[in-house]
């Protein structure tokens, strides 16, 4: 074959490779079906977006009301009185006449002690004023006989004198000896060892049949009706406490649980601000008092305590477990108009009770927020509003551990879980 016969082979093989590769790239088929598959994909991920069902939440409005502003401690349970009994008296101990833990009130009979040496100087001492009255009653007749026969000069005036003074001196051992029947009466009372004041006695200290001096201590009385609870609050405070407290009504104290912050007793009332300032510490102390009328506090109890200070008309209140924290601060999962949410910075102005919060800003009354369900959300999430007392189904393992990732970075929920 010549050489021109194999150029324009040559030349023929590129022109036909060249045809039908373009014929293959422009093929409608194949450009339809990379359109379908592009469009497929497109639509899926569009579709998965708007087929998504809601999120089910329980949801709240923002109420407006009287919010209480307290100030919280840690207190310790003070008895009004504490009273250690010991024996104005030396001698045997007879009987206890108490029972450990017994409620006594002022005035009974605690404990006998042993009377009859006590006993016997009293009825002495009274059989001494008498034989002193019968030696005073005849002076006395000697002094007026005299008297009488004085004008007739039967009697000197120097034996008239004697006999005045022997009446002045009678008169006088008269009066020792009732002073002396008065002690001696007195230590035989003590011999009875009364309560000095109403309330609780505690374990004894002496049994029976000991001899008891005045040192010995027969057992410690409290009085627990009403009861005190002491407790400290910041310097800053003491200006907001002293304010509040030039009202006409006493400041109003709770005594709380330490463990779940319910409730002990209530009913207190402020009554001493102490005069200084711990320099160590930075507090002030306070003592507030409580009827106690049915044992709810106890000598030496901690409790935290909680002062209401003052009120502020017209707060907006929500539901503490619906501000959650995260690391720009405070907010809550605002429901809008779609159903959809948003994340709502907020500033919590205080606590209302054991389960609410007062909002200081960033909301406003009727505004709706989510309590519970949200572990699920995220700004722009479509939610469903569930009916009263209905509650959203528990978390997942994998929604458990995207919340503590996200508690890591500063998230995380101010009032309880969900």
């Amino acid at each position: 074959m010549s050489r021109f016969w194999k150029i324009a082979l040559i030349v023929i093989a590129v022109i036909v490779v060249g045809a039908v590769g373009f014929r293959l790239m422009h093929k409608p088929g194949a450009a339809a079906d990379a359109s379908a598959q592009a469009g497929g994909k497109g639509q899926g991920k569009g579709g998965d977006d708007k087929d998504t069902p809601p999120v089910p939440v329980t949801v709240e409005p923002v109420v407006k009301k009287d919010v209480p502003v307290y100030l919280t401690a840690l207190g310790t349970v003070q008895a009004l009185n504490t009273v250690t009994v010991n024996p104005q008296v030396s001698g045997q101990l007879m009987t206890l006449n108490f029972t450990e833990g017994q409620e006594v009130k002022k005035g009974d009979v605690l404990a006998q002690i042993d009377p009859r040496t006590f006993q016997a100087n009293y009825e002495q001492a009274m059989a001494k004023r008498q034989q002193d009255q019968a030696l005073l009653a005849t002076a006395r007749a000697n002094l007026e006989r005299s008297q009488n026969l004085a004008p007739q000069g039967y009697i000197s005036k120097q034996d008239l004198d004697t006999l005045r003074n022997t009446v002045s001196q009678y008169q006088a051992t008269v009066a020792a000896d009732a002073a002396a029947i008065d002690s001696a009466k007195v230590q035989l009372d003590f011999t009875k060892v009364l309560s000095p004041t109403d309330g609780v006695t505690g374990i004894r200290g002496v049994d029976p049949g000991n001899l008891v001096t005045t040192t010995s201590s027969i057992v410690t009385i409290t009085k627990i009706h009403p009861i005190n609870v002491m407790f400290t609050l910041p310097e800053q405070n003491l200006d907001l406490v002293r304010n509040a407290a030039r009202g006409d009504d006493p400041l109003e104290v709770t005594a709380l649980d330490r463990v779940d912050a319910h409730a002990i007793a209530d009913g207190g009332v402020l009554k001493v601000i102490d005069n200084q300032i711990d320099t160590t510490t930075g507090t002030f102390r306070l003592r507030s008092e409580f009827s106690n009328d049915k044992n709810d506090l106890w000598p030496g109890q901690f409790v935290n305590v909680r002062l209401k200070v003052h009120t502020v008309s017209g707060g907006l209140v929500i539901p503490a477990q619906a501000v959650q924290r995260g690391p720009d601060g405070d907010y809550v999962y605002q429901v809008q108009g779609d159903n959809t949410v948003k994340m709502q910075p907020v500033k919590v102005a205080g606590e209302v009770g054991d389960s609410h919060v007062m909002i200081g800003a960033g909301l406003n009354v009727n505004d709706q927020v989510v309590t519970e369900g949200q572990f699920r959300l995220k700004p722009g999430s479509k939610v469903k509003a569930l009916k009263p007392g209905e509650v959203p189904a528990a978390p997942t393992a994998e929604e458990l551990q995207k919340a503590g990732k996200k508690g890591g970075q500063g998230g995380g929920r101010r009032g309880g879980g969900n």
